[in-house]
């Protein structure tokens, strides 16, 4: 006797199969040209490289130059979710492409996971460059103690980070331009905010309330929980709380984008706004 239905377990099949080709495009398209990748590595590290000589000019400890680099590492995700994810939907619309999406007969949570996975992959590779050339460039300390630690917060942080790019994703499917204007608001004050340019050890000078705001957003928690480990050499019993953050944000971020994707593809069915009117 089978656990899991026939009918279920081909529809399973097939929702793995739609992420598994979304995640082959996005992997495909965006490492099949080098010139790309390069840029995409070593122009951040340029900025980077700015805050890291700065701190070194200061006389300040080396570990500030290292809590930089893991900044900006994670800061190419944060983009990523921006403009690789959340406008996904804006972009489909543009090319014509939505309407397929949504008559394909699997879940869209499908196409967003394969989305998702394709751009961790790819985000990935470009954030071990950008680590990899903070530390034979600028010569930045790093100690690790914990490899599995270290790999289960930037997991945890990915995973997050990428359930809010589905809530966003969601929420763009209807809107025009506005997706862009609203990623161009949320990419600097998230930079900000999360403190992916300056050490932690200065957050003591922000207003409380500021703070908090800060701890809203999975990139902040999982960016401190990763600097600890990385850069200060501290363990499972420093981090357990940015652990148990992280898994709330997905457990709530997830269930989130779905009911917002249903409700907005919903909306648009009934009003007509899932294609644009020259089309």
């Amino acid at each position: 006797m089978t656990l899991v239905s026939p009918t279920l377990r081909d529809e399973i099949t097939a929702n793995m199969r739609a992420a598994k080709a979304r995640m082959w495009v996005r992997i495909k398209g965006g490492n099949r040209e080098l010139t790309h990748y390069i840029a995409e590595v070593v122009l951040p590290v340029l900025t980077i490289g700015a805050y890291v000589i700065l701190y070194k000019t200061l006389g300040l400890p080396p570990s500030l130059g290292a809590a930089v680099i893991i900044g900006g590492a994670m800061i190419a995700f944060w983009t990523n979710i921006l403009w690789n994810m959340s406008a996904q939907w804006f972009w489909e619309k543009e090319m014509g492409n939505l309407e397929m999406y949504m008559v394909a007969p699997v879940s869209r949570m499908s196409v967003l996971l394969g989305m998702a996975m394709g751009g961790a992959i790819n985000t990935s590779l470009r954030a071990t460059g950008i680590i990899l050339l903070g530390v034979f460039v600028f010569q930045v300390p790093f100690q690790v103690h914990d490899l599995l630690v270290a790999g289960l917060v930037f997991l945890l942080t990915v995973i997050s980070l990428y359930g809010l790019g589905m809530v966003f994703a969601s929420l763009y499917m209807l809107y025009g331009r506005e997706a862009w204007h609203t990623n161009m608001l949320l990419q600097e004050p998230v930079f900000f905010l999360s403190g992916s340019y300056f050490p932690t050890i200065y957050v003591s000078v922000i207003p409380v309330w500021l703070q908090v705001t800060a701890t809203l957003i999975p990139m902040t928690v999982g960016l401190d929980a990763i600097r600890r480990v990385t850069i200060q050499g501290q363990g499972l019993m420093a981090v357990w709380p940015h652990i148990l953050a992280l898994i709330a944000f997905i457990a709530i971020l997830i269930p989130v984008a779905r009911m917002a994707l249903n409700y907005m593809e919903n909306l648009g069915k009934r009003e007509g706004r899932l294609t644009l009117r020259w089309q």
